[in-house]
């Protein structure tokens, strides 16, 4: 039986919460597999109900994390009898004493407009950091056996960066489970929904942070309100604008500023952060999703939003394309103009908008997180058999 164990310990919001989340049932129902999970206490309490996974739980600051992997997990893997390890927080071990496969999900460390919009912001910390952990996050892919990346279109970046093959294996979707909880959002939430009711309701999911261009879909509201003068706009944030209430150090208050600046505080409904399996509820209540980032590698919420029959409005990007094909109409990315004009153009359309609905539904039934563990289960024990005979043919020439 393989043993696999998990390096989660960077796991915390956003796409790595969601993998995990999703990563976590279908390698628990596997009767040919052992599975240990090391992480963190907030995770495993979320996730602990799960029997037949074992969870290693460490408590490891942010900033200390890169170094304690690198010192302390290829002692504890040993003492676990594991024989391949999945790390999927961007780094690898440099020395893993099983094969190491990497999940690269960041993709932040190669976008030009990140380090522009952070050098514009003067955040130059943030700049210096991401650029050393860009050179980490590099380096990692040539530590690993095998990297891979949940797009094509981001792998190719990864191989432009590194000049080294990478492997593109899509995240997944599950819409039984995604929609399993009925539990009712909360009365603050289904307040402010209700008070949106007949609006031209538009919807983001994402917490705030700077490569999701939340700037841009803000400048866009004016223009629409002018475009679609007879019938009132409402963009629902799944965030609030204030510091301290968002992962990470990003600081929202130039978006907070621009939506004063613009005249569009009434159009602008902060839902705050929603539990991730009542997220189906939401989306049930809106009629366009969109997504103006400027950098992604997939993208959960684009999969999410078609398999709830909602029309997608995404930036041009080569990752959304990949993601929603011909079910979303795409814009420039830093175009708060034509976003406008491409929302204008979906919302008045009912058969648009009825067609990119079908479109979406079929669309997202190709994305499978079942698909997704047995791509990786495969390459583990392919790199399992392939460590094995490399060392039982060195023991043959020994």
């Amino acid at each position: 039986m393989m043993h696999l164990l998990v390096n989660a310990l960077a796991v915390s919001a956003g796409g790595g919460l969601t993998y995990i989340r999703n990563l976590v049932p279908q390698l628990a129902g596997r009767l040919d597999l052992r599975v240990t999970i090391v992480t963190t206490p907030a995770v495993k309490d979320e996730l602990d109900r799960y029997g037949n996974i074992e969870f290693v739980q460490l408590d490891i600051p942010p900033a200390r994390r890169f170094w304690y992997e690198q010192a302390k997990l290829p002692g504890l893997i040993r003492n676990s009898g594991a024989n391949v390890l999945l790390s999927t927080g961007n780094f690898a071990l440099r020395k893993s004493p099983v094969p190491q496969i990497l999940l690269s999900r960041n993709s932040i460390y190669l976008s030009d407009d990140f380090y522009r919009d952070l050098w514009r912001r003067g955040e130059y910390r943030m700049w210096f950091d991401t650029h050393f952990r860009a050179i980490l996050a590099k380096r990692s892919i040539g530590w690993a056996d095998v990297t891979v990346a949940p797009s094509q279109a981001f792998a190719d970046e990864l191989q432009r960066w590194t000049s080294r093959s990478i492997v593109a294996i899509h995240h997944g979707f599950d819409l039984a489970s995604f929609t399993a909880d009925n539990t009712p959002l909360s009365w603050e939430v289904e307040r402010k929904l209700r008070a949106t009711e007949g609006s031209l309701r538009l919807l983001f999911v994402s917490h705030y942070n700077y490569y999701r261009n939340f700037e841009t879909l803000i400048r866009s509201l004016p223009l629409l309100r002018d475009r679609i003068p007879n019938r009132s706009i409402r963009l629902l944030l799944t965030c609030n604008l204030r510091t301290g209430e968002n992962p990470g150090s990003y600081r929202p208050k130039e978006a907070a500023n621009l939506i004063k600046k613009m005249g569009v505080s009434e159009l602008v409904i902060k839902l705050g952060s929603i539990p991730y399996q009542l997220l189906h509820q939401l989306y049930g209540q809106t009629d366009l999703y969109i997504t103006p980032a400027y950098t992604e590698t997939f993208a959960h919420p684009l999969v999410e939003a078609m398999a709830s029959g909602v029309p997608v409005v995404a930036s041009d990007l080569a990752v959304h394309r990949e993601i929603c094909g011909d079910a979303a109409a795409y814009f420039p990315k830093f175009s708060p103009e034509i976003l406008a004009e491409t929302i204008v153009q979906v919302a008045l359309s009912p058969e648009r908008m009825r067609n990119m609905s079908a479109s979406g539904l079929r669309r997202s039934q190709q994305f499978s997180w079942a698909a997704h563990v047995e791509s990786i289960l495969t390459l583990s024990r392919t790199l399992v058999s392939g460590r094995s005979s490399a060392i039982a043919h060195t023991a043959v020439e020994g």
